[in-house]
């Protein structure tokens, strides 16, 4: 067993990670949590112009709730939806501003790689006696190594964006267009309005930050005259986006899926359904995407950007030195895979787990929070905050308290048998376009000789 007295290394300030730090303290245990960004809660940040679907109630730890309440705090109103960044500024800074935490979190500090000290990963012998070393390099470019007696990597995923490619490998084309690709949910509203208003942009993903940058697209249309978009899904099943309407316990996830499917139905948002991308390609300045379906070869366009809304995976480099057990496709902590695998599961529900299912061959290595699901896109804070109370009981050595989990998350009103499709009555899954502007024209394979460059018929 590593010293004692070294501190728990917990990766990552955002809502779990820190949740992590206050859970680790009131157990007595000494604690030292990095943050990459230049505040806590950064990943937060990026996509601080939403709201999130679950109230304040839902998005606030126990534990860290005692501790501001502790320092003074004015707490949130319950039933409100906060934005991300009121989730930042109202929760996040002041938890890492209170007395316990303040001196504990480091940020502008990443974690580049994990490691043990003095023994590689093929080593077995006093493995566990070892403390692990973690690289860590600062805001101003300098090196240094950290010891550590467990490991909580809570980092998330929002940095590491999955390809537009349908085949998990980036298209052709993505990386040489890719000042004209956003990944994420960009703010169409606000901070990044000008490169959307007045301009055709195509959404790739069928999750819910495509709806989210499907429905402001909507409302900047509204707005700017020009202003178009067109929805490509590489699945036909749309039923975890669409949701469940009001069988949904969290209102404002149902009421996403309700308006995008209102936008769709009502011919606002052309949908290409089962489009897998292949390439992306300019032609008279504009961007064409070239894809596979059912029906054989199909493009997109001409579109002027493209939002690829395709989810996150984790970032496997960091724990290459140490022994971690990964669901073979979902890359989650394996016990976990069989539990939130969405090739079988779309209930929003999982079973209740802790320390045993976020652990690791490696002794003192914790995965929590999304990074703990892999590329399954259906994690609720609840669900982190709950792995990180067990997680911090069984390093306290409490293990009676750290197998007594209880998760219970608020039901999404889908079923696994429930079918969202669309009647796919044109060529994007709603009205026909215009020829000028036709939105799928033919791919390069079969383009007819009279067909011009950007796909306009004559």
């Amino acid at each position: 067993m590593p010293d004692t007295k070294l501190p728990v290394a917990v990766i990552g300030a955002g809502p779990v990670g820190l949740a992590a730090a206050v859970h680790l303290l009131v157990r007595g245990l000494p604690v030292r949590v990095y943050e990459a960004g230049p505040e806590v809660g950064c990943h937060v940040r990026a996509w601080g112009h939403l709201r999130l679907f679950s109230p304040w109630r839902y998005d606030v730890d126990p534990a860290a709730r005692a501790l501001l309440e502790a320092a003074g705090w004015n707490a949130p109103p319950e039933d409100g939806f906060p934005t991300g960044h009121e989730l930042v500024d109202r929760y996040l800074a002041p938890l890492a501003a209170t007395p316990g935490l303040a001196g504990a979190v480091e940020t502008g500090a990443r974690v580049t790689a994990l490691g043990r000290l003095g023994i590689d990963k093929v080593t077995s012998r006093d493995r566990a006696d070892a403390p692990f070393v973690l690289t860590i390099v600062d805001a101003g470019g300098s090196t240094r190594r950290d010891l550590a007696r467990a490991v909580v990597d809570a980092s998330g995923t929002w940095g590491q964006p999955n390809p537009l490619g349908a085949g998990g490998l980036p298209a052709d084309g993505e990386a040489d267009l890719s000042d004209r690709i956003a990944t994420g949910i960009p703010d169409v509203l606000g901070r990044d309005r000008a490169g959307y208003a007045g301009r055709t942009t195509l959404v790739v993903g069928a999750g819910h930050s495509a709806a989210n940058v499907l429905i402001d697209l909507a409302h900047l249309a509204d707005e700017a005259e020009g202003t178009a978009a067109l929805w490509a899904s590489r699945g036909t099943d749309l039923s975890r986006v669409y949701g469940g309407g009001k069988a949904d316990e969290l209102a404002g996830r149902g009421d996403l899926g309700a308006r995008l499917r209102g936008l769709v139905e009502g011919g606002r948002v052309p949908l290409a359904r089962g489009f897998a991308v292949t390439a992306v390609r300019t032609c008279c300045g504009r961007l064409m995407v070239d894809g596979v379906t059912a029906e054989g070869l199909r493009t997109l366009g001409p579109v002027d950007r493209i939002v690829a809304a395709t989810g996150q995976r984790p970032d496997l480099a960091l724990t290459r030195e140490l022994r971690v057990d990964l669901d073979p496709w979902l890359e989650s902590v394996r016990a976990l895979g069989p539990m939130i695998d969405p090739n079988a599961h779309s209930c929003g529900s999982v079973e209740p787990h802790g320390h045993r299912e976020v652990s690791h061959p490696e002794p003192g290595l914790y995965t929590v929070g999304i990074k703990s699901y892999g590329r399954a896109p259906t994690f609720l804070m609840l669900t982190g905050y709950e792995q990180v109370r067990s997680v911090a009981a069984a390093l306290a050595g409490d293990l009676a308290a750290a197998d007594d989990v209880h998760l219970v998350l608020p039901q999404t009103g889908v079923c696994s048998t429930s079918r969202g499709d669309v009647d796919a009555d044109g060529c994007c899954g709603g009205p026909v376009p215009a020829a000028k502007e036709a939105c799928c024209p033919p791919a390069p394979a079969r383009r007819p000789a009279s067909a011009s460059c950007c796909g306009v018929l004559a």
